[in-house]
């Protein structure tokens, strides 16, 4: 007997060879994505971001609380000022706030204190965590936020991907900037920027390898 607050699960089936097929094609597919610097100003409709969005807010999250709010920045005035918050930041991070051996590691990148693809990119998408829901001017706990919020994190960005445009996960820290830019409520944290848009025709990647799946999977079988 089906109980009351539940349906049916329609699942998807296929044969063990398109199984096999489609498991491998995502692979290939995802393998494909990289973080990327070098964004065009070339317009990304409205309706492309926010069903990024929603695919991102279809992710899994503790009790179903869905703790997160995008914000969607396209507003230029609005940019520049995430640009100039954000290189203070950065600033201080690449002048005494980094480890000797963290500004090491990124020199593969070839990347400094300025940002200027925060005004390039013609969409920002700001991503917050809720600590905790307001209900009737109550706290509503929220549970495994940062579990939840960093699976949407990851639906987002190959939503991103399979839309065809760019993005790069950036975390200007300290980033409470953005709460105070954006006006967002205090049960609001941000978690992760990411500009998003299309790659420049002569934008470059570093020439990196990903681990191969003996150094990231032990089986027990």
């Amino acid at each position: 007997m089906m109980k009351d607050g539940f349906k049916p699960y329609d699942a998807q089936r296929f044969s063990k060879e398109e199984t096999a097929k489609r498991a491998k094609a995502y692979y290939n597919f995802i393998d494909q994505r990289r973080s990327l610097r070098f964004f065009s100003d070339k317009w990304v409709e409205q309706e492309v971001i926010e069903h990024i969005i929603m695919a991102a807010s279809s992710a899994p999250s503790g009790a179903h609380k869905q703790p997160w709010t995008f914000c969607a920045v396209s507003n230029k005035e609005i940019k520049a000022q995430i640009k100039v918050a954000a290189e203070e930041e950065e600033y201080t991070n690449y002048n005494g706030r980094m480890s000797d051996d963290w500004l090491e590691d990124l020199k593969a990148f070839d990347t400094d204190w300025h940002k200027e693809f925060l005004e390039i990119a013609p969409w920002l998408i700001i991503v917050f965590k809720k600590a905790y829901d307001l209900k009737d001017g109550q706290k509503a706990k929220n549970y495994y936020v940062n579990e939840s919020v960093g699976i949407a994190c990851g639906f987002l960005i190959s939503a991103i991907h399979h839309a065809g445009l760019v993005t790069l996960t950036h975390t200007p820290s300290p980033m409470n900037f953005l709460q105070k830019i954006l006006n967002r409520p205090q049960n609001e944290r941000p978690f992760l920027l990411l500009p998003v848009g299309y790659p420049t025709d002569d934008a470059v990647v570093p020439e990196l390898s990903r681990k191969s799946a003996d150094q990231v999977i032990k089986y027990f079988t």
